[in-house]
Order: structure tokens, then sequence, then C-alpha cells
């Protein structure tokens, strides 16, 4: 039986960036992409974790790139990041609000996501309101794939794992749902979750 359906936010409740991004990031931070885009996913988990501002991410990942741009400049490069994930796939929307109208179920967010985006999404992102708990890396100190981050999911929307379905976009974060028992699918769209959905003989 599932009591509860939680969705990633990144490339799942979100669209991806647009490529643009990083070559625009790259242009302002006068650094080749290609030294770039490795040195901002390697060291993505602090700033998501929330231990450090998007200021200091970035300064420290520009340095060891080889440049330092002035403050101005990183402020513009975090600006242009966060601005970067909020465009909203409204297939997700729309799976999200049948799965809490029609399937009767409990709908969670579980997403790495640093504090900064976590406060513009909260004010911008009407979506956010259709959770009914979530729980973002930034507040509880800790990332997927750790397993203490599913378990303050399965806290929050007090449901068992294995009542607990789970879409995500990175499969080690799924595997790390799936070895504690979470119904945890990859996902690729809206269309193909809602068939995983009905196949647990959700109507949605």
């Amino acid at each position: 039986m599932v009591k509860a359906v939680a969705f990633d936010y990144g490339r799942v409740l979100s669209l991806a960036p647009e490529d643009t991004v990083i070559d625009e990031i790259a242009r302002l931070a006068g650094l080749d992409r290609k030294i770039l885009e490795p040195l901002v996913w390697k060291y993505r988990g602090e700033f998501d974790r929330g231990t450090v501002t998007g200021r200091d991410y970035y300064r420290s990942l520009l340095a060891l790139g080889g440049v330092e741009p002035g403050e101005e400049v990183i402020e513009q490069i975090v600006r242009l990041d966060l601005q970067s994930w909020t465009r909203i796939n409204a297939g997700t929307v729309k799976l999200m609000e049948d799965v809490k109208n029609r399937g009767g179920c409990k709908l969670g967010i579980l997403s790495n996501m640093p504090q900064e985006f976590l406060d513009l999404a909260r004010k911008t992102i009407p979506a956010f309101a259709l959770a009914d708990a979530a729980v973002f890396s930034c507040e509880v100190g800790v990332i997927k794939p750790e397993p203490a981050i599913y378990c303050a999911l399965f806290a929050v929307l007090d449901c068992p794992p294995e009542e607990l379905v789970f879409f995500d976009d990175i499969q080690e974060n799924v595997d790390a749902a799936l070895a504690l028992g979470i119904r945890a699918f990859l996902w690729k769209d809206p269309e193909s979750a809602r068939e995983e959905l009905r196949r647990l003989n959700l109507p949605v």
C-alpha cells in the first residue's frame, strides 16, 4: 500500500537549467567552461548542505580554477545560478496535484538545496505549497544520498519506507532510497512517473 509520494526538486519538479547558464557563469568568471563545470558539481554538496553561502561556494571553487573575480561579479554569478533553477515542469506539478487529489496520498518534496535558493523558492514557486511535508538538505544538514535525509522524510510524512514512493533524477540517490526500503524510481518524465504510480494502483 502506498501512503505517500515524494519528488526531488532539481530536474524533477524543476526543469534543468538552460545550457547557456554555465557558459554565462564561465564568461563572468573568466574561466573556461571545461574547467568550471566539474568544479561546480564537485563542491556543490556543502552549498546544498547549508555549510557555506553562495558567495563562499563560488569564491572557493573559482579560486581552485585560478581566478578571483570581485565581489560584484560573484554576486552576479550566484544570482544567475539561483535563477536558473526556477523554471518549473508543469507536467510534474499536474502529477503532484493528481497524487494529492485523486490518489489520496500524502505529498512530499525531498531535495538537496542551498538555503538561498530555498528562501527564493518559497516566495516565488507556488508548487512548494502543494507538499504536505518537505525535507531540504540545507535545513537538516545532510544531503542525498546520505541515509539520514531519507529518515527525516519518513518522520515528517509519518510514513514507513515501504509505503513511500520517491522519484529522483540521480541513480545514486535512487539506490540509497531503495536500500532503505523505499519504492524509488529514476525520474524520466512526468508521463513515465504517472505510469509507475498507476502500476502501484494509484488512480492518477
